[in-house]
Parts: structure tokens; C-alpha cells; sequence
């Protein structure tokens, strides 16, 4: 095959032979060139496809970075104000607890429990098997779940205690206001309650008391927690001191040389409230001690024991 090429300016032409070998050789090398031309092109553009895709990916995956941080701040912030809560939980179920103990004490001091029996200082004994591979460890909702039921516990606990107590201090209470005892310290019974010979009189008489006898001045004592109803003058009974227990209990202190307390006064078990002495419808030094039970004498032999 020939190409023939025209020149306008020359005015002749040129004949260029296919295949001749130098024709073919400067067409493959133009094509070679060609083909070299495009595949730097080439290459030149896929690096700066590829630098523009690994910039876009990189700026993405800091984000995802940055989000991630975010999260897990967001998420330690969360467990730091759950730890905080039940913290402070703790620290309540806590004071809950060392009241608890300090009452349980006083209660087994009250009640004269053996204190082994009821020791606070120490946990108590507890045991069994080690727990095999079903055990699970405790997460934060059973951690909080754990809590409610330990402060519903302690709550009732306290309540249960502090019932025992009312019922206890109400027991001692009462033990407090039951006449029980001597109102003397040193002294004998010299006339008992019941019917006897009036000693003025001569005369069959129903006596109404028990008469302690001793010494001008001897302490007089209530057999008994209560406040003072009567304190003065009392015809027959002499200088007398009256005292209201409680539950219907009043006890009487006839005879005194001088009382020592005053209407109003709350007086204790044990407490001085008068002075032996004759005073009123007496014979000699003495007390006269009455028991009254809703009004009515009764006989104070009960409450008096030997």
C-alpha cells in the first residue's frame, strides 16, 4: 500500500511505501509513543484517584474516631454518676447499718441477753459449698437490684427493732411503776393488812395497810416510779405522801415526821420522800404503807415479798 502526499507550495508529490520496513518501524514507534503517552497519563491520574480516595477515607475514619471517643467520654461520665449513686446509696445503707448495731446492742443490754448470743462487733457466721461454674458475676443492674432489697431489708429490720425496743422499754416501764419492794431500808412489819385489833380502840378493825416500824427519821422510799399526788395533812393518816404510778397503782406513806417531796413531783423507784416519824392516828415511829389497785386497797403483802 502507498500513501501519496500533495504540496500546494512545492507543486509535486510524495509517494510514502506502507511496506517499506522504515515506514513500519516509525508507525510502530509513533504508536509505541502514543500508547507510552497514555499509560503515564494513565497512572498519573490513578494515583491522584487513589491519594484523593485514601485522603477521603482517612478524614472518614477520623470522624468515626472522634465519634467513638465521644462515646465512650458520654459512657464513662454514665458509670462514674451510676458509680456515684450507688456509692452514696452505700454509704446510707451503711450509716443505716451501724444504727442498727448500736440499737441492737442497747437492745440486748436492755433485754440482759447474753451478749455472745447477740454480738454486733462481729459479722455473722455464715458458709457453704463453692459456687461452681453456673455463677455469674454481678452487673451494675443486679448491683442495683442487689441494693434495693438489701435497703428493704435493713428498713424492716429497723422498723422490727425499733417495735423490740417500744415493747421493751414498755415492759420496763411497767416493771418501773408495779410497787415492788420495802418503802423502808431498815425496819420490821408490825402490823400486818387485814383485820386486826384497833389499837386505840381496843375494838375489831379491818386494817387497810402494812405498818413498817423503826427509828424517828428513817428514810421513807417509794416502792415505785410515779408523781406526787399528795403531800401534807391528812386526817388520820397524818403528814402523808400519795403517789400515782400508772395502770391504776397508788401507793400511800402515812405517818411521816416530814415529807420531802412535793405535789407534781415524778418521783423514781428507790427515792426518798419522807422522814419515819408518829405523826396523825400513830402509836409510835412508824410507816404506814398502802397499795391502792383502781381505787381499792389491796393487800401490799404481794408486792412487798419477805
Amino acid at each position: 500500500m502507498n500513501v501519496i502526499l500533495f504540496s500546494k507550495r512545492e507543486g509535486r508529490a510524495r509517494q510514502f511505501d506502507l511496506a517499506h520496513p522504515a515506514t513500519l518501524g516509525v508507525i510502530a514507534a509513533l504508536g509505541l509513543g502514543i500508547l507510552g503517552t497514555a499509560f503515564v497519563l494513565g497512572m498519573q491520574l490513578g494515583q491522584r484517584s487513589s491519594a484523593a480516595l485514601d485522603r477521603s477515607d482517612t478524614s472518614h475514619l477520623v470522624a468515626m474516631l472522634n465519634e467513638q471517643k465521644e462515646e465512650i467520654a458520654r459512657l464513662r461520665a454514665h458509670v462514674r454518676e451510676r458509680v456515684d449513686a450507688i456509692a452514696l446509696r452505700l454509704g446510707k445503707v451503711n450509716a443505716h447499718v451501724i444504727r442498727l448495731d448500736a440499737l441492737g446492742k442497747r437492745l440486748t443490754e436492755m433485754a440482759n441477753i447474753d451478749h455472745r448470743e447477740f454480738d454486733f462487733d462481729s459479722a455473722p457466721s455464715t458458709g457453704g459449698p463453692e459456687p461452681g461454674d453456673e455463677a455469674v458475676a454481678a452487673q451494675i443492674p443486679d448491683i442495683t437490684r442487689m441494693l434495693d432489697e438489701l435497703e428493704r431489708r435493713v428498713q424492716l429490720r429497723d422498723a422490727q427493732l425499733a417495735a423490740l425496743e417500744n415493747v421493751i422499754l414498755a415492759r420496763e416501764l411497767r416493771e418501773q411503776i408495779r410497787p415492788e419492794g420495802r418503802p423502808v431500808r431498815a425496819g420490821f412489819i408490825s402490823s400486818h393488812f387485814g383485820e386486826r385489833q384497833d389499837p386505840f380502840t381496843g375494838h375489831q378493825a379491818f386494817h387497810r395497810g402494812v405498818d413498817f416500824a423503826g427509828s424517828a427519821g428513817t428514810e421513807v422510799v417509794a416502792v415505785a416510779a410515779g408523781v406526787v399526788t399528795w403531800a401534807g395533812e391528812r386526817a388520820g393518816y397524818g403528814n402523808m405522801v400519795e403517789i400515782s404510778h400508772g395502770d391504776g397503782y397508788v401507793t400511800r406513806y402515812g405517818h411521816n415526821l416530814r415529807n420531802l417531796v412535793t405535789v407534781g413531783q415524778t418521783v423514781t423507784r428507790g427515792q426518798p420522800v419522807a422522814l419515819m416519824g408518829s405523826t396523825g392516828r400513830s402509836t409510835g415511829p412508824h410507816v404506814h404503807f398502802e397499795v391502792l389497785r383502781n381505787g381499792k386497797q389491796v393487800n401490799p403483802a404481794s408486792f412487798v415479798g419477805r
